[in-house]
Formats: structure tokens, C-alpha cells, sequence
């Protein structure tokens, strides 16, 4: 009943600090509603092949799902699409143009499909129920297509519809372990000394067997996978096929409970390892048809491919700066070029200090290499691969790559003949290519880039011959474009710091202006008037200028009480001028605004958009910089503002959660109350992809963990932290805070609060979930940052 009583006025006390303290017009509720008080933005936008129609998908009604919507260029309508109509849609993220891109062949369904631009004409090549194909294109003479199947490749003719298999892997391997004894063998051995009929048959049914396998058609050679998966088939000059063979080692995953089921039961679900676990073993092979043989490539000749990471000097003091052996690597990404001439290969090594590209010279079969990229902390940037997918190259022609670098500091578009190795700058400056369409005629490139302004996203066309560029887009903010295929036209999503993404069309001639197509916000969110925050930047203890966006009350800051937000992912931009994908979080600094608060949302070191060095200045130290730019905020705030120096709060999610505990724990002086969100409270228990680049792993680099980890330092707490959580999260696993919870009561603290959200995973989904959690967040504020004390 105690218990009971206790809850009631818990409850009790966050809807008073949440709706009878609320001087604003919004209430938390409202605002973490989401889409639903919003309005729903539209998005997974593509083109007619006839550009003629925009597709995208949208919901202006507030249906439960959202529906595909088509906006016509020729009547300027907009229509909800049918399901006839969308299924003969010819969408697909699996498909392949021909050289002159009057064709396309394309995986719909698991099927494949021929689109032809010219008569605007689609059909089926290939349907299939039980099996699925993938990874299809155009042959180099274009008279067949290539598609996968069951990990095989075929060959289906344009010309007469012959289908040909073109490699045969199988699973397992070529030896067969007889079951027979050694006494059965040795019976069988005496009948055939004894029995010369025995012989006699023997031999005939041999030749018999022989004379059928010479009557059966050829094959391609059964290549045996063993315990290895097979990946990026691919094949040149129909000639040669390469192909990528994996290795994955049975590591010990964890396991998150989900306790509310339907089923009443307590459910495990498996997750992910740890960082540090074995990573898969990648190897890249040949499979020549002529000779039907094949023959791995070897990648001893890439350079830096036996250097050790300079990291492993603190713990050897013989340091060697080489291996014996090469390094491991995974082949991230196969193109052909145009006219299947040359294959390119990117390549990453799994220590992320070295990326490369290099092609296979099928006639000696060795790895030629074209490009080496190397970073002591790790290779990474805009259209650079690292933890979250893979990178963006392309060919210019058969002679020429295009890729991004970051080889002066910020990420740049370069072009390299394969052959000669030369590489030749297309952009440069103190500014970022984020990404890059070529156009059809390849003579020019359409590159997003914040050149202007660090905080926006402008579309510009470079040209490649003179490489001066030209801008296109116009409005301030962010344009995320996607062009016609006939290149007539833009389809742009556009967004402004308090103004949700829209879609736009601007045609692709010069001095024409954006016209914006769909309307989705809401009349409820349209009745309030959405701040435009501030953008400054501020100087960090090192010198360098930190960018972040500043909101502030009407009455000004003098003596007011400040919190710091702290957004997620770490490589993240938010402090731009484009809606921000911390939507709810922006409505909740409004609302913050409007009782009296000032609220500092910061890119930290690490955040994207600021170049390699501001990237990296997080480095075998989390927690370090990306700390000290929050501190340092602060202190702007003081001086700058003359806010309430005693009462300061900070919070955010994910890595933001991970800063407001590193916070709390080791800057007690600056900031008295935190609330942490789904927050990493030890890198050691993170996933490999991610932290593995950042801080290496446990066991080669113990220092950067111990350091970095929040865990380590949460004797430090002194101030008012409030700890929440989704159950159920497989990111960052609820294990976590739980450790966290153990280390807490052990160091006898009873300044921190903790909720639990059940049925919620890294990302929040219930607006019940999502308003429980800032009413809380709220009321650590106002009873913490407002008081007296």
C-alpha cells in the first residue's frame, strides 16, 4: 500500500511540474505526438521512368499508415495511387542501366524486369515463386542480362531467351567421408581379387558411367563453399566472374528480454556481440570460365596493408611498426566499368585506418592497386564508408574513377586514372561534398554541399571539364534532391529550421526558382509560432570554433537557467538550419523557451560536417573533447548571455546519454542536473562496427575504454541524475544501465532516479513512452534548475 501511495504522488508531481508549471501555449503531450501533431512529411520519393510523375510516399489525411501519393507534371495534381497502379511501378533499388540508359533491368519482387525509355514499354523477363533473383545487369554487348540466384550467376539472352548458368557454388565440401569399416573395405578388396566376373563388371559399369558424363551437357565447375558465404558476384568481359568468400566465427551474443508479450511469457530475443569479438574473414577470388578454374587474389601488394596502427606503441615498448602478415581486410564494394573493361574493387581494412581501391588484372591475377587512403584514428567522412554503410564511388569512363577523400581535411571529390594512378582534384576548400550525382552525358556532376554555410545543404552543378560550379538550389536549408531521368527536373525534399520537410520541383535551367508541391503540417501545429533558433558559434578551450544553435526566452537570459542539449550518434549534424531529425526534441526547447529557459544545442567534436580533424577529435578519448565543447558552451552562455551559472542542466539520447553521464560524473561544477537517454554506459558492452573505429577494442587498446567509459567515473556524481530507458533496446542494451544501477548502489549515491519503458526499443515509438519521458526530463528541471538551493 506504502509503495502504492508513493507512485500516486510521483505521478502526481510530474503532471504538476509538466501542465500546471507550463507557461507555454504547447504542452508535453501535444509535442510528443510526433507526425500525428505535426503532419506527416513526405518521403521515399521517385520519378516516372517517363519523368512526367513525381511518386512519394505521404499521409496529409493522418491515416494510420502512410500511402503512395503522385504528384503529375503535366496536370499539377496530386492523386493517391492505386494498388493496379503501383504494383506495375518499376521502383527498385536493385537495378542497372545500359550504357546509353535507354534500358533498364531491374529486381521487383524477387522477379526481373526490362524498362525501355524509349517506348515506355515494361516487361517480365523471369517469374519465379519460390526462388528469388538479385544483383542484376546488363552483359558488356548488352544482348543478355546477369542476375543472381541461390548464389549462382546466370545469363538470360535478349536475343533467343536461352538461360545459361554461369558458375556452380555449393555449399560444403568436395571430399566425402566414407561410412564404410576398414573390414568391410577389406572384404570387398578380397571378392574382387578372387572373382574375376566381379572385375569384369566393375569395368563395364565404369565405362558405362564415363560414356554418360561425356553425352551430358558442360557444366561450369562445382566450386565447394564449405562453412563460407559467398558475396558481390560479379563478372567481367564475360570473361571472368569474382566473387567474395566469408568467414563468420560463432561469437557469444547478448540477449535482450522482452517481458510485455502477448504470449505472457518472458521472451529472449538474440542480439549482437560485443566489441572486440572475432570479425568475419573476407577473400576475394577469380573464377575463370575459359579454363573453368579459379585462383584467390592476393593483396600483399597494397600498400600499408602490413603497418600496425601507431595506437599500439603505448603498450609495447619493442614496438615493430609491422605485421608479419597482412592485415584483414573486407572488400566493400564491386563496379564495373562502363563498357565492363575493368573491374574496381573498394577495399577497407578491419582495423579502419586504411581504404583503398585497386582492380583485378585477370591475365597475371594480381591486385592492381589505384588508391590508398590512410588515417591513424579512422577512415571515415561524407560518402566514405565506415560503421553505417558503404561508400560512394563511381567511373567517370572506362579509364577514370570518382570518390570522395578526405585528404585535406575535408571530404572532397577526386578522380584517378585506374592505369597510371594520377588523381586529380574535382572540388576543394574549407567545406564538404555530402553527395554526388554524375549526369548522364558524365561531362558534369550535381553535388549537394554546405559550401555556403555549415549549416546548409545547397545543390550545385560542377562542371568536370572547367570543375567551376554553378549553384541550383536557392532556398535556405536543406535539399535533398533527386533528379529526373530524363534530367529535365529536381524533385526536392526541402526543410528550414522551423518549417518540416516539404517536396519541391525546380527545373534544371538556370534561374529557375523552387515550387513547392505538397502542404503537410497540421492546423494545431500551425497555430503556434515555431521558433527560428540562433546560430553562433563559440570558441572551444583548444581554439577551435564549435557551432550550435542557441534558443531564448522573450525577456531575456540575464540570471535564467540554461540547459544543454546533446544530440545522438555522435557522427551527427544538428545545430544547421534544417528541420531537424530531433523533431520532438526541438518542440521540447520551445517549450523550454517559453517557461523561461535557455536552451544551447551544440555540435560537439565528432558531429558531421566540420571536416576530418573535427571528426576525429574524439579519437582513443570519448568523453574528452566532446565533453569539453559542452563545458565550454556553458561558459559562452555566462559570459556571453549571463545565465544562471549554479543551475544548469544537460541532456540527450544515445551517445547524447553517454555525454550527459560523462557529464555528470566528471563536471559536477558546471552542470547540476542531467537527464540521460537510452545512454552507453560502457563502450566495452557497445556493438564492434561502431566502436571499434573510435577506441579500437578492449583488449588491444584497454586505456581508450577505461577512459572513455562512463561507468568508470560515476563515483564523480554529484548532482541530480535521472536515467531512462527502453527495455527492450537492442542498441544500446538495457544491460547498461542495469550494470550502471549495480555501481550506483555499490558507491552508496541516492541522487539519481531511473525509468523503464517496457515495450520500447532504442527509438522510441508510443507517444505515451515518449511524453512519460519529458514530463520526468521537465520535472528534473524545474525542481532542480528553478530551486532556491
Amino acid at each position: 500500500m506504502k509503495n502504492i501511495i508513493s507512485l500516486i504522488v510521483l505521478l502526481s508531481a510530474i503532471n504538476f511540474y509538466s501542465q500546471i508549471n507550463n507557461q507555454s501555449q504547447l504542452t508535453i503531450d501535444q509535442i510528443m505526438k510526433g507526425e500525428s501533431f505535426i503532419g506527416y512529411s513526405p518521403t521515399n520519393i521517385f520519378w516516372s521512368d517517363d519523368s512526367k510523375t513525381i511518386y512519394f510516399q505521404w499521409n496529409p489525411n493522418g491515416e494510420p499508415i502512410r500511402s503512395l501519393y503522385k504528384y503529375s507534371l503535366d496536370s499539377k495534381n496530386i492523386d493517391k495511387v492505386n494498388i493496379d497502379e503501383e504494383l506495375q511501378l518499376t521502383q527498385s533499388y536493385d537495378f542497372h542501366l545500359n550504357r546509353d540508359k535507354t534500358k533498364k533491368v531491374f529486381v521487383k519482387n524477387g522477379d526481373v524486369f526490362l524498362h525501355n525509355y524509349t517506348t515506355n514499354n515494361t516487361i517480365q523477363l523471369i517469374n519465379t515463386f519460390n526462388e528469388r533473383e538479385s544483383n542484376v545487369s546488363f552483359s558488356s554487348n548488352e544482348n543478355s542480362i546477369i542476375f543472381e540466384k541461390s548464389d549462382n550467376l546466370f545469363e538470360l539472352s535478349l536475343i533467343n531467351g536461352k538461360l545459361k548458368q554461369l558458375t556452380n557454388f555449393q555449399s560444403g565440401s568436395e571430399s566425402i567421408i566414407s561410412s564404410e569399416s576398414e573390414q568391410y573395405q577389406w572384404l570387398k578388396n578380397q571378392q574382387l581379387d578372387l572373382f574375376e566376373v566381379l572385375r569384369d563388371r566393375k569395368i563395364r559399369r565404369e565405362l558405362n558411367k564415363n560414356h554418360s558424363d561425356d553425352l551430358k551437357p558442360k557444366t561450369p565447375k562445382t566450386i565447394y563453399l564449405t562453412s563460407k558465404s559467398i558475396s558481390n558476384l560479379n563478372i567481367n568481359t564475360e570473361n571472368y566472374i569474382t566473387y567474395k568468400l566469408s568467414e563468420t566465427f560463432l561469437n557469444k551474443s547478448t540477449i535482450t528480454p522482452h517481458f510485455v508479450t502477448e504470449s505472457g511469457y518472458t521472451e529472449d530475443q538474440i542480439t549482437r556481440p560485443k566489441v572486440g569479438e572475432q570479425q568475419t574473414k573476407h577473400e576475394l577470388w577469380v573464377y575463370d570460365i575459359k579454363s573453368d578454374s579459379t585462383f584467390q587474389v592476393d593483396i600483399s601488394s597494397l600498400r600499408g596493408i602490413y603497418k600496425k596502427p601507431l595506437y599500439l606503441k603505448d603498450y609495447d615498448k619493442n614496438f615493430d611498426p609491422n605485421y608479419d602478415e597482412v592485415k584483414e581486410v573486407d572488400f566493400v564494394k564491386v563496379l564495373n566499368s562502363p563498357k565492363n573493361q575493368a573491374t574496381v574493387y573498394e577495399i577497407r581494412s578491419n582495423d579502419n585506418k586504411d581504404r583503398w581501391f585497386a582492380y583485378v588484372d585477370f591475365l597475371t591475377g594480381k591486385l592492381v592497386e589505384i588508391n590508398h587512403q590512410h588515417d591513424e584514428a579512422w577512415i571515415g567522412g561524407p560518402g566514405i564508408p565506415w560503421w553505417n554503410g558503404v561508400g560512394d564511388f563511381g567511373w567517370l569512363d572506362d579509364e577514370h574513377i570518382w570518390y570522395h577523400s578526405e585528404k585535406t581535411g575535408f571530404s572532397h571529390i577526386y578522380k584517378t586514372n585506374i592505369y597510371s594512378g594520377i588523381e586529380k582534384p574535382l572540388t576543394s576548400g574549407n567545406w564538404e561534398v555530402h553527395n554526388v550525382i554524375l549526369a548522364k552525358d558524365r561531362n558534369s556532376m550535381y553535388i549537394t554541399t554546405n559550401q555556403d554555410n555549415a549549416g546548409e545543404r545547397q545543390l550545385y552543378k560542377l562542371n568536370l571539364k572547367t570543375l567551376k560550379s554553378e549553384k541550383i538550389t536557392s532556398k535556405v536549408g536543406n535539399s535533398e534532391v533527386l533528379i529526373s531521368p530524363n534530367e529535365a527536373y529536381f524533385a526536392i525534399r526541402q526543410s528550414f529550421s522551423n518549417k518540416p520537410w516539404e517536396l519541391f520541383l525546380l527545373k534544371n535551367k538556370k534561374g529557375s526558382k523552387e515550387t513547392q508541391i505538397t502542404h503537410s503540417t497540421s492546423n494545431e501545429f500551425e497555430n503556434y509560432t515555431w521558433k527560428v533558433p540562433k546560430n553562433i558559434t563559440f570558441k572551444a578551450q583548444d581554439g577551435i570554433d564549435v557551432s550550435a544553435r542557441l534558443y531564448t526566452p522573450e525577456n531575456g537570459t540575464v540570471g535564467k537557467p540554461a540547459v544543454i542539449f546533446v544530440h545522438g550518434a555522435g557522427y551527427l549534424q544538428n545545430a544547421h538550419r534544417w528541420w531537424s531529425g530531433y523533431y520532438r526534441e526541438y518542440m521540447f526547447h520551445n517549450y523550454l523557451v517559453d517557461n523561461g529557459y535557455v536552451v544551447l544545442d551544440i555540435d560537439y567534436r565528432a558531429s558531421k560536417g566540420y571536416g576530418r580533424d573535427f571528426r576525429t577529435g574524439i579519437y582513443r578519448h570519448m568523453g574528452g573533447k566532446d565533453l569539453s565543447d559542452q563545458v565550454d558552451g556553458v561558459k559562452y552562455l555566462i559570459e556571453e548571455l549571463g545565465i544562471d551559472k549554479d543551475n544548469v542542466g544537460i541532456y540527450g539520447g544515445s551517445y547524447g546519454g553517454f555525454i550527459t553521464m560523462m557529464a555528470l560524473f566528471n563536471e559536477s561544477e558546471t552542470f547540476k542536473s542531467g537527464a540521460a537517454i537510452r545512454s552507453v554506459t560502457d563502450w566495452a558492452h557497445y556493438n564492434h562496427a561502431y566502436a571499434s573505429n573510435i577506441l579500437n577494442t578492449p583488449v588491444m587498446d584497454s586505456l581508450a575504454f577505461q577512459r572513455s567509459s562512463p561507468i568508470n567515473f560515476a563515483d564523480g556524481l554529484n548532482g541530480n541524475l535521472l536515467i531512462l530507458h527502453g527495455m527492450i533496446d537492442d542498441n544500446v542494451h538495457f544491460q547498461d544501465v542495469v550494470r550502471l544501477t549495480q555501481k550506483l548502489i555499490e558507491l552508496k549515491k541516492d541522487n539519481w532516479e531511473m525509468a523503464l519503458y517496457p515495450v520500447e526499443r532504442h527509438g522510441f515509438i508510443e507517444p505515451s513512452s515518449w511524453a512519460d519521458e519529458y514530463k520526468r526530463i521537465y520535472k528534473l528541471f524545474e525542481s532542480t534548475l528553478k530551486s532556491k538551493n
